[in-house]
């Protein structure tokens, strides 16, 4: 247990020192070779099809859906008698204040049309993304929720989890295709997400075994 535990810590720190690492350089390089090639190549087929799937997989991060998806999912656990866990889920909210603190540190500005093809234009700073980060947090999170709930349904665990890795491991990539985002802010905001990700399950596991 100890040992796990270290594991985990180190990994942590693994973690915060990478995303602080980034950040910093990213404060120094806002515009990167590497960037702009990333993008290029991920762009370089694209159909109004496309377009379309980008946009609906980037739908649950945009505001004000990113705030009620969260809410809605919340009030289903706490009226399926899961009331910590929809506390908990509810509590992801407060990963918006961390990523429009960061982004105003950092203030690194947007792609635009002279480097990429937009597909979607934004108002607040490139990174990290926030997109990414809050599907890692959030979709992260019910992911753990289904393999330790062990009394919800198998096939709305399978969906639940299926569905949330897709919406993850995608996320990324539909930002870049959509002209939002840089890689490395994708790979800030995926960083960032783990960290946050963190101390929701250590207070989250914390307290159920007390």
């Amino acid at each position: 247990m100890l040992l796990k535990r270290n594991t985990l810590i180190f990994i942590l720190f693994v973690l915060i020192a990478a995303f602080t690492y980034l950040s910093f350089f990213i404060a120094q390089h806002p515009i990167l070779e590497f960037d702009i090639k990333t993008s290029l190549f991920i762009q370089r087929y694209h159909a109004d099809w496309l377009d379309k799937l980008m946009l609906a997989i980037s739908f649950f991060g945009e505001l004000p859906y990113s705030l009620l998806s969260v809410v809605v999912v919340a009030i289903i656990f706490y009226q399926q008698k899961y009331k910590r866990e929809g506390l908990f889920i509810s509590s992801v909210l407060l990963s918006g204040l961390i990523i429009l603190g960061i982004k105003n540190i950092i203030n690194r500005p947007r792609p635009t049309a002279f480097y990429v093809r937009l597909v979607e234009v934004n108002r607040f700073q490139s990174y990290p993304s926030g997109h990414v980060l809050s599907y890692t947090l959030f979709f992260g999170f019910l992911i753990i929720l289904m393999t330790t709930l062990k009394d919800v349904s198998r096939l709305t665990r399978n969906l639940v989890t299926y569905l949330s890795a897709f919406l993850i491991i995608t996320i990324a990539p539909s930002r870049i295709y959509l002209g939002a985002h840089w890689f490395t802010d994708t790979v800030g905001g995926f960083l960032l997400g783990l960290i946050c990700l963190f101390p929701l399950c250590y207070f989250y596991f914390k307290k159920k075994t007390n």
